[in-house]
């Protein structure tokens, strides 16, 4: 026995070294693809079924990967079988936990199958290739007949660590090296040694040591009490037991009762651990085998997916473990650190943890809609892979693969509506979003019937989708106010609330789960068309035009303060038809009130009502003001002034008749109960004269006459208010010679009205060069410079515009050209001097007499003629352009004083010393300042 025993440590202790001893083999990995169709019964033929894609295989380390684009699948069932020569079993989700499968979709029919390459039914030789073979069939809903596709794929792998785990997501599968191929079978001699009939009787008398197919004697389970099973009760349970040349495979699904869970440093992990026992003549082999995979260690945010993992398992190594490589992957594919930067993927360590961080709705995963409680969701989805090797004491080796699908929390996401209804096109228009795209809308109930999308369009409403740049997508909605499914309320005779009870109904596909979202929409409109009063002014008359609106003319209208009759509708001139009325108003009728008073104008205001006679409602209130030429004050030559006042809107209680000048005794020539008219000399009535800068004021005021109130009794024996405000009118007359200017005119009204504003006006006198002596036409400002040949005549011009006057005469007073456009700068030269030409010139200026035929007044223009010269210095010339300047007097023809009957000398040359003596007389005149544009020296 104690020999026994010890053989048994003797093959125990070559275990432990072979299980230590690290293969660091590098060889290339091959693959073969094929892809056959087969005939079945009810099978499409080869011909067609070649015609398909959407197949696609690859090898990925310890796994193979099969995709099944869902442009195959999408719409059809799709079933997976495992094949091993004449062996298919369909892939049950137990046969592929028990035997290394996943299957995986997403909501759109693409399928991943993740094969190991240690599954049951794969081919393996000497652990270096494996042959996969499965076949894919492919069946409509509502197809008897299926598409089968057999596929195959040889994945050339043979850097196998000493110890593998996988985690997929339905099990856990770890490989172990095991003792040396010679000792794992048993094999019959002809003829047996004394040893073989022990190791008979031995196995005889021990049932328990009865060899398995694959040498195994029993398996002890630790759920972590022990718990021991032989193979057979092992691969009834659910477990996947299989060995290769050299290696020992255990595989377990997630929900195995012999499995436990564990949290390793904050991260829930759901372990199996075995130890298995290998019995062969004389020895017991023992290898123990433990996985432990995570089931949890995420935390999430709304922007990211962090996923914690322990560096260390005291399960699956020491404390003294060496990180040889840590690797990520998307859907068990590695990706390098080129494409994780990229994609914005990190993956550290920090302190004791693995940590990886995902962005959430990064390209490598997908959203996809949900309800909860008829409320909308969505949900992120990714597969990543975690990948480590580390080393036990620099001599044992651990690969470790973790394919872990992620899915974020529910988010909720509220669909939002949003208002862009046109309410000039009547228009209900609502944008309901958004949706990913896996959302489709069914139909919509209305406050008449639920109606499809294509019956809602058909009636006349427009629904679109409206996809955007993210991959979501709103619908648009479009219904007219006038619809039968709108709503109609009316709460005022003008205002009407037009309400849409909207009831959205969704689908998510593939799934059609149904959901709904409730609205209402509203619009308050004033849709009765009111009646709309415009205007205009002429001189005369107010002319007003009415649009009657929706409601016809069913209202009445008040001018100023009272109802338009038909005999005064009649006065004005109205027409009026079905749709339209118009009328004008002369801007003294009595409908029409007076604001403000200029010196010639008046400014006067028309209201206009319109209002509803049953409920008295005020549909439409017009004013058009407008100023009306109107003379208000005048001044004569002969002395005598005349003045009108006006019973203005700020002072409703005027009695015009009652109005005085400043002398009480002179009252109004004429009025009435809006005007007071006076006339009266210049001399009399109190008026006032002053002078200054040579201009005679005479001014005047109409106001209260002689103490008498301005207001008239509101009822007999009841005494009247104090005057308020005051009624005061100040008016002036300017004389200057024998021109009469009405200069200021003012009233002093409230102090809520704006003050008057004072007319100016002013006499324009210009200076123009002419083209010839004709005077016929004369250069206009586009035409300077003018250029002209040294003494070439030039004929210039000095006339008074816009004057009817013949009492005045123009006078040149001064004429001069300088060089430069500053009439004051120098040097100069005189060409006319107080009224007469400079004798001290060479080429003396010529005065043209103005033909009385020629034009209507004579006295109002004055023609010379000089000759083109330039300034010279010291015999060179200074510049070769001149301008023409000159002072003009305002003359009265019958003053006999001053500049206005300057007496010239004979035009003969003065002599040397002589001057002209200037006129120092001291009455002061209207005076014109003069100056030509450029003209230009010709340099031919």
């Amino acid at each position: 026995m104690k020999w026994l025993l010890g053989i048994c440590t003797l093959w125990l202790l070559m275990v432990a070294v072979l299980a230590q001893r690290n293969f660091n083999v590098v060889s290339s990995q091959k693959n073969f693809n094929v892809l056959l169709p087969q005939k079945n019964l009810n099978v499409v033929p080869a011909k067609n079924v070649n015609q398909r894609t959407g197949l696609e295989t690859e090898c990925l380390g310890s796994h193979m990967r099969l995709t099944v684009d869902k442009s195959l699948a999408f719409g059809s069932q799709v079933e997976f079988d495992a094949v091993n020569g004449s062996q298919i079993q369909p892939l049950t989700p137990s046969l592929a936990a028990k035997c290394g499968f996943s299957i995986e979709s997403d909501p759109w029919g693409n399928y991943k199958v993740f094969a190991s390459l240690l599954n049951c039914f794969a081919g393996n030789e000497d652990d270096a290739m494996f042959d996969i073979e499965m076949r894919v069939r492919v069946r409509g809903v509502r197809k008897a007949e299926q598409d089968v596709f057999q596929v195959e794929k040889t994945c050339n792998y043979d850097q196998w660590a000493p110890r593998e785990i996988l985690c997929d997501r339905n099990y856990m599968e770890v490989s172990v090296n095991r003792l040396p191929g010679e000792i794992t079978a048993l094999r019959r001699r002809p003829k047996m040694t004394e040893a073989q009939k022990f190791d008979d009787q031995w196995t005889d008398t021990v049932t328990e040591a009865i060899t398995s197919k694959y040498n195994i004697w029993r398996m002890v389970f630790f759920t972590p009490k022990q718990k021991a099973m032989v193979l057979e009760d092992a691969l009834k349970t659910g477990y996947g037991v299989t060995t290769t040349k050299s290696r020992l495979v255990l595989r377990s699904g997630y929900d195995m009762p012999e499995t436990y869970v564990e949290n390793v440093n904050g991260v829930p992990m759901k372990i199996i651990r075995v130890t298995t026992y290998f019995k062969k003549q004389w020895s017991v082999t023992m290898l123990d085998t433990v996985a432990a995979c995570p089931t949890g260690g995420l935390s999430f945010t709304d922007e990211m997916i962090t996923w914690f993992f322990p560096r260390f398992n005291p399960l699956m190594g020491s404390p003294e473990s060496t990180i040889l490589g840590m690797f990520m992957g998307i859907d068990g594919k590695r990706i390098d650190s080129a494409q994780m930067t990229a994609r914005g993927y990190v993956l550290t360590i920090v302190d004791n943890q693995i940590v990886m961080k995902i962005p959430i709705g990064g390209p490598d995963g997908y959203y996809k809609s949900h309800v909860v409680s008829n409320q909308y969701h969505i949900r992120y989805t990714i597969e990543a892979m975690l990948e480590l090797m580390w080393s036990e004491g620099g001599m044992d080796a651990t690969r470790y693969k973790v394919l872990f699908p992620i899915k974020t929390p529910l988010m909720p996401r509220p669909p939002q509506l949003v208002d862009f209804t046109d309410v000039d096109q009547r228009m209900f228009d609502v944008l309901l979003g958004t949706f990913l795209f896996d959302v489709e809308l069914v139909n919509i109930t209305f406050s008449g019937g639920v109606l499809t999308v294509a019956e809602a369009n058909q009636r006349g409403f427009n629904i679109q989708e409206q996809r955007f740049q993210n991959g979501s997508k709103a619908f648009r909605l479009q219904v007219p106010f006038s619809d039968l499914f709108v709503v109609k309320t009316q709460v005022d005779l003008l205002v009407t609330v037009y309400t849409l009870p909207l009831i959205y109904g969704f689908v998510i596909l593939p799934e059609y789960t149904p959901f709904s979202y409730v609205a209402s929409v509203a619009v308050t409109l004033q849709d009765v068309i009111l009646p709309t009063v415009g205007g205009s002014c002429d001189d005369e008359k107010f002319h007003i035009t009415i649009s009657f609106g929706s409601l016809g003319k069913t209202f009445n209208i008040m001018l100023g303060t009272r109802d338009l009759t038909p005999d005064r509708s009649a006065k004005y001139g109205a027409n009026e038809n079905a749709t339209h009325m118009s009328f004008a108003v002369p801007f003294l009728a009595s409908d029409v009130a007076f604001e403000l008073m200029y010196p010639s104008s008046l400014r006067a205001r028309l209201d206009v009502v319109l209002w509803e006679p049953i409920n008295t409602w005020t549909l439409s209130d017009f004013s058009l003001a407008c100023n009306f030429p109107m003379t208000l004050t005048e001044c004569f030559s002969n002395g005598s002034m005349s003045a009108l006042a006006v019973k203005v809107e700020s002072v409703p209680q005027l009695v015009p008749r009652q109005l005085t000048l400043r002398d009480p005794s002179c009252r109004p020539k004429f009025s009435n109960d809006r005007f007071a008219y006076f006339s009266f000399d210049a001399n009399s009535c109190g008026t006032t004269r002053t002078f200054y800068d040579g201009i005679m004021m005479y001014q005047n005021e109409i106001a209260l006459g002689n103490g008498l109130p301005v207001y008239q009794p509101i009822k007999k024996g009841v005494p009247t208010s104090p005057p308020d405000p005051e009624y005061r009118v100040t008016m002036s007359c300017f004389y200057t010679l024998n021109d009469t200017q009405t200069i200021a005119f003012f009233t002093k009204p409230r102090e809520s009205e704006p003050l008057p504003e004072t007319g100016f006006g002013e006499l324009q006198v210009v200076l123009r060069l002419a083209w010839d002596e004709s005077y016929n036409n004369y250069y206009i400002e586009g035409d300077y410079p003018v250029v002209q040949y040294l003494r070439s005549p030039l004929f210039f011009e000095v006339v008074l515009l816009q004057s009817t006057d013949p009492q005045i005469e123009l006078v040149l007073e001064n004429c001069w050209a300088t060089l430069k456009q500053d009439r004051n700068s120098t040097p100069r030269w005189d060409l006319i001097v107080d009224g007469c030409v400079n004798l001290g010139d060479r080429y003396e200026t010529i005065f043209h007499p103005v033909q009385p035929e020629a034009v209507l007044y004579p006295s109002h223009m004055k023609r010379f003629e000089i000759k083109m010269f330039t300034f010279v210095q010291n015999e060179v010339i200074l510049q070769d352009q001149i301008f023409v300047h000159c002072d003009a007097v305002l003359c009265d023809i019958n003053q006999n004083d001053g500049i206005c009957r300057r007496l010239c000398p004979s035009p003969i040359p003065l002599k040397t010393g002589k001057k002209v003596r200037r006129d120092t007389s001291d009455v002061q005149f209207q005076r014109a300042k003069l100056s030509s544009g450029k003209i230009l020296l010709s340099s031919s």
